[in-house]
């Protein structure tokens, strides 16, 4: 969401970073091109103003660190208030209370509340080990219902069943009786989309928050919908008060301003961020963290915790006992470290969490196209034991039989055994120097022929 803003703030910080020192000049001469910037990613215009002002009053006359070059001290000052706008620091989810801790997400019609509810129910259930149950009030769309029911049931997660026919006071009533009669920790409570305007629905919504009593109210906001969602936000905070807000599609090609508004005009904290599609894709809102994505700085402690929570421990120590061992890496391993790499998600989301990635050339750092990793897996369960045992047996005739069976081409079976090859290479490596000696080779895991054209 913030690449275009990432480069023009890059570009800016290239005429200050070669500075001598820091001068009245040119630090309002690159503050005019980072107010340019910020607008043009639809930062509201009262946010740019006091964000600019107060970079200015920071910067002149600030005493350089003796570790720090003058430009490296003005983007330090940016960063800081980057921090500043977007709530200083992490503000985690409320569950201090007698259960059930009862969370009620609101917002405008096509948001995500839905999708985000499951996800909610996903992290806490998974962070927490707390008893979830969800439920939605959603009377005007069956399909919400249904939807609501599936994702729940797709990750284990109970969901109260309610129907169209039903008061949506009524809906939550029962659900509260039955999360206190079966003793679950948290109760989410999915509500209708609606328009702020309409105040019939309004009066719903706070009929709803009342006879639930939530201990979290989180309005779920839409990156793409600019900055008008603040208007929306400041007409439910009048009618809730919520306590907290959760972005959406903020992995989308939205231009990031919502992200870097909502929390100084609201005074509400950011306390999610939805950054992708699957269920798993919802993270806790880190104001230091994002600033450092913006400033193309990356987020390795984003990075890390997405392999130490995505990733299966157990099947990585068994893979590097085996590497000692000297055992032979066939394409059973192969696939294996495939499912692993699926696990974290998006791959080009996750190389922009590295540090100075963003800065190299579109060249240098192409995007990967996170289907082949699906093919791939495809090619190799099309393989019959034998041959993902001893690939080198696999030749013309079994060639085609594995293009056929996976739905792709005979020069994709020879593109995925040479990866093979090249990842064969990369293990006698490793066994031979050691798994810090692993670096200077993964750029072989991905071959140019797999990248996005």
């Amino acid at each position: 969401m913030f690449e275009n803003l990432t480069n023009r703030l890059s570009k800016t910080f290239n005429n200050i970073i070669g500075r001598g020192r820091l001068t009245e000049g040119n630090i309002k001469e690159t503050l005019h091109e980072v107010r340019i910037a910020l607008l043009e990613a639809d930062v509201a215009f009262s946010v740019v103003r006091n964000f600019t002002n107060s970079v200015k009053e920071k910067a002149i006359g600030q005493e350089v660190n003796k570790r720090m070059t003058p430009g490296q001290e003005f983007i330090k000052i940016v960063r800081d208030e980057l921090i500043n706008i977007m709530g200083e620091k992490n503000t985690s989810i409320n569950l201090s209370t007698v259960p059930p801790a009862t969370i009620l997400l609101v917002g405008l019609q096509g948001t995500g509340k839905t999708t985000s509810t499951v996800k909610l129910a996903k992290f806490i259930t998974e962070k927490y080990k707390k008893k979830v149950l969800t439920v939605s009030t959603d009377i005007y769309r069956p399909a919400a219902i249904t939807q609501l029911a599936t994702l729940s049931n797709q990750i284990n997660v109970d969901c109260y069943p309610s129907n169209c026919n039903q008061e949506p006071v009524h809906i939550v009533k029962n659900a509260l009786r039955e999360a206190r009669t079966k003793f679950y920790d948290i109760l989410l409570i999915d509500t209708a989309g609606r328009l702020h305007v309409n105040d019939s629905m309004m009066e719903e919504i706070k009929q709803i928050h009342t006879t639930a009593n939530p201990i979290e109210t989180l309005f779920v906001a839409d990156c793409m919908m600019g900055q008008d969602i603040a208007n929306a936000a400041e007409v439910f905070d009048k009618m809730l008060s919520f306590t907290g807000i959760l972005l959406t599609k903020v992995d989308s090609d939205a231009r990031g301003g919502v992200a870097l508004s909502i929390r100084h005009l609201t005074g509400k904290p950011i306390k999610f961020i939805g950054v992708g599609e699957k269920i798993e894709a919802l993270e806790p809102f880190y104001p230091e963290r994002i600033a450092s994505r913006i400033l193309g700085m990356g987020d390795m402690i984003s990075l890390i915790e997405d392999i130490e929570s995505k990733i299966d421990s157990e099947q990585i120590e068994q893979f590097s006992k085996k590497i000692k061992k000297g055992d032979t890496f066939d394409l059973n391993d192969f696939l294996q470290q495939l499912k692993q790499i699926r696990k974290m998600g998006n791959i080009s989301d996750l190389l922009r969490k590295i540090p100075g990635l963003m800065k190299l050339s579109d060249e240098a750092t192409p995007q990967i196209d996170d289907k082949i990793l699906i093919r791939m897996e495809a090619m190799i369960n099309s393989m019959t034991i034998k041959e993902r045992k001893k690939p080198e047996i696999i030749k013309g005739s079994r060639k085609r039989r594995i293009a056929n069976g996976s739905g792709m081409k005979v020069q994709d079976v020879n593109r995925l055994l040479k990866q093979f090859t090249d990842m064969q290479n990369i293990v006698k490596k490793m066994k031979k120097n050691g798994l810090e000696k692993m670096s200077r080779y993964i750029k072989n895991i991905f071959p140019h022929s797999f990248y996005k054209q």
